[in-house]
């Protein structure tokens, strides 16, 4: 976690380095500004993925994290990689409500 979400939005990460790790992703966090309770960035190299726009599952491990820190259990998200994405969160124990606008990137059929 940072301080500053300034400091969140001017990351230039060394994705040889992150790749390198043995973890499946980074999450950076901070407070949020311009009207949201936090922001994050989502790196994972390794994967293939140097930065996801946008992380459903991150915010899955953030939201919780956040609730305790800001004593609120429905907020405003912001990823801020270049795309950047708005989306609200709620804690529903054990569960987490994501909602926002989405990206269709692929359509298909599964046959079983």
């Amino acid at each position: 976690m940072l301080d500053d979400p300034a400091a969140v939005r001017a990351l230039r990460p060394d994705f040889s380095v992150i790749r390198g790790l043995e973890a499946r992703g980074v999450i950076v966090t901070a407070p949020g500004d311009q009207g949201f309770d936090f922001i994050s960035r989502f790196f994972a190299p390794g994967a293939g993925i140097d930065e996801d726009p946008v992380t459903g599952s991150a915010h899955c491990t953030l939201t919780p994290y956040w609730a305790e820190r800001l004593g609120k259990t429905e907020m405003a998200a912001f990823q801020a990689s270049p795309r950047g994405g708005r989306l609200a969160v709620k804690l529903r124990q054990p569960r987490v409500e994501l909602s926002g606008t989405a990206v269709t990137v692929l359509k298909g059929t599964i046959v079983v």
